[in-house]
């Protein structure tokens, strides 16, 4: 009878601690319509029609003002490790001067690009100081101004 007991005190322990490895979900962003997203036209829809059916972009371009984005991203995040996107969507509205959309283009998670630095140091140009070179180097040298003195000049 004790072993069953144990048993089922092990079998409840585990599942306790599988539950702990499950992963995390993640919805950041823009949540977006795909039918109301398709409805917009080229030329027939503006500004005012665009933030009607979709709201306020999530942010808009740089460089112009007339870039509308609208982003959402779903993401994974698994116990030890970093978020994984599972799926990204990204919709740029144009407009023209006038406020009238002139293109309306979606891209997905195939436009993500992973940055890895290279060995975690800044390649530099010059001579390479050695650890006692950086702490005694500057032993013995020393400037006018470092004493109080001034130059002649002055």
């Amino acid at each position: 009878m004790a072993s069953i007991w144990v048993k089922l005190a092990a079998a409840s322990m585990s599942a306790a601690l599988l539950t702990g490895c499950a992963g995390i979900r993640d919805h950041r962003g823009y949540v977006l319509d795909k039918e109301l997203a398709t409805n917009i036209q080229v030329g027939v829809d503006n500004k005012d029609s665009v933030t009607k059916a979709l709201g306020r972009p999530s942010f808009t371009g740089q460089f112009d003002q007339n870039d509308w984005y609208y982003l959402a991203r779903d993401t994974n995040t698994l116990p030890f490790r970093g978020p994984r996107v599972k799926e990204q969507t990204l919709l740029h509205v144009r407009f023209d001067a006038a406020g009238n959309v002139a293109s309306v283009g979606q891209t997905g998670k195939d436009q993500i690009v992973s940055i890895n630095p290279v060995n975690d140091k800044t390649p530099t140009l010059g001579r390479k100081r050695s650890f006692f070179d950086e702490l005694f180097g500057n032993i013995g040298v020393l400037n006018s101004g470092a004493l109080g003195q001034t130059s002649p000049d002055n």
